[in-house]
């Protein structure tokens, strides 16, 4: 009698954690993970400080291997071996093998997709010249390494003012290397309101990057070898040596779409709590799925490392006969720019009115730490519900102490705290560390006073 097969459609966050959840869940169970590129098991985060030359070498950002999963784990993970379609209805996946050839079938009992993101790219002329990156993968940003290293790059060129054009433009900068960031928007980083985006430019041009913004890419143009050597927006031309298009994800859906999967926000695909698909026996989690947003009550896509492991190790129990939730996110994430940290969970103000809430704000300025041991300010944003009391979400920038503060914050909505629970928290307090009044604390009961008037 044959054993029950799970196939995983990806090897990387999502995917791997679905396999060996679904091993520790099942011992019997046959697991295949089939991943179409070289990589499995690394972390996608530490691509922008590979680049920037913190992390020494590629190797550093891998996990585990492909040997280690078929020797450790009893899961057999088949890199440069590409799924072309799948049929629900029979339970079988087109494999195509390295060097190509025919495509096999087969078959499985459960299926797990983990197809991941894949990047958005301007349709404009000139993306294919050399000397033009993404970085959402390891191949690429290995790529970019070994361009920064043999070429004579002078002038670099971001495409894009999210997460990773933030961090992209302190891995570029240095002292003999320009580096321009473009964003099309009125304003960087619309992950975080206006007032913490100020802050963030501020620290940008203070460290010599230059920012343009509502700078909408046309074009890029190459020299007579095919490198690329200028960006042109509609109103601005920019010379450029290096160009990183970091222009955000979107979820790589095409496998789904054709075998009639449904897909949710984003054009992501739609699961329920427990990661299953609108197809019977398959699940999918990490950057090419929805999630629930627990403040808003809407769903959204939101990709995350995080999120990823997460709905990859739910997927993986169901898949192997479980029965466990994934309830959602808060949207918590972090970003270091130069020497600010910048963090947000829940929702900004224009998301809280848009989720039909009468958003309240309050704004402070407050040390991370006593003054007299060298503390600096933060700055603090929240917004809370008018009707309510309740927290919607938090922003802040600073030098110091606000990556883990955020995480007060995450927990605060989770528990659909109101402004003046987390002002009654028991937070810690020693003069290395905060001062007395902790800055959420004193934003919670400004907040408090906010959401009354």
């Amino acid at each position: 009698m044959s054993r029950e097969r799970l196939i995983v459609v990806g090897g990387n966050a999502a995917g791997l954690s679905a396999a060996s959840q679904a091993r520790r869940r099942n011992h019997e169970m046959e697991i295949r993970v089939y991943e179409k590129g070289p990589d499995v098991s690394y972390s996608a985060c530490g691509l922008p400080y590979f680049v920037g030359g913190l992390v020494p070498d590629a190797d550093t950002l891998r996990v585990h291997s492909p040997e280690f999963f078929h020797t450790e784990r009893e899961i057999d993970v088949f890199t440069h071996h590409e799924v072309l379609e799948i049929s629900t209805s029979r339970r079988r996946v087109s494999v195509l093998a390295p060097g190509g050839g025919t495509p096999e079938e087969v078959y499985f009992d459960r299926l797990v997709l983990a197809t991941g993101a894949e990047p958005a790219w301007p349709e404009i002329p000139g993306t294919e010249l050399r000397g033009v990156f993404h970085v959402n993968d390891l191949q690429s940003a290995v790529a970019l390494k070994q361009h920064l290293s043999a070429a004579s790059v002078s002038k670099a060129v971001i495409v894009g003012g999210g997460y990773i054009g933030l961090e992209m433009a302190e891995a570029l900068k240095t002292e003999s290397r320009a580096v321009t960031l473009l964003e099309r928007s009125p304003r960087l980083f619309e992950a975080v309101d206006q007032e913490i985006v100020q802050v963030t430019e501020r620290e940008l041009t203070r460290n010599g990057v230059e920012v343009r913004t509502q700078a909408s890419v046309a074009a890029l143009a190459g020299d007579a070898q095919g490198i690329v050597r200028r960006v042109h927006s509609e109103k601005a031309s920019f010379e450029a040596d290096c160009v990183v298009l970091a222009t955000g994800v979107r979820p790589r859906t095409k496998l789904m779409q054709a075998a009639g999967i449904q897909l949710g926000a984003g054009g992501a695909v739609s699961v329920n709590d427990y990661q299953e698909t609108s197809a019977a026996a398959v699940y999918a989690a990490g950057d090419c799925v929805d999630t629930l947003n627990l403040v808003s009550g809407q769903r959204t896509y939101v990709p995350l490392g995080t999120t990823a492991n997460k709905q990859g190790r739910v997927a993986g129990e169901n898949a192997a006969g479980g029965r466990e939730r994934f309830p959602g996110i808060v949207g918590t994430a972090v970003v270091k720019v130069f020497g600010l940290e910048v963090a947000r969970t829940g929702l900004g103000s224009e998301e809280a009115r848009e989720a039909g809430f009468r958003a309240a704000e309050a704004l402070v300025q407050a040390p991370a730490r006593a003054r007299y041991l060298g503390g600096q300010d933060i700055l603090v944003k929240l917004i809370g519900d008018r009707a309510s009391g309740r927290l919607l979400g938090a922003q802040m920038v600073g030098p110091e102490g606000v990556a883990k503060r955020i995480d007060v914050l995450a927990t605060a909505l989770h528990s659909r705290l109101t402004a003046e629970q987390v002002y009654q928290l028991d937070l810690s307090y020693a003069p290395p560390f905060s001062s007395v009044w902790d800055p959420i604390l004193i934003a919670a009961r400004q907040l408090m006073h906010a959401v009354k008037s």
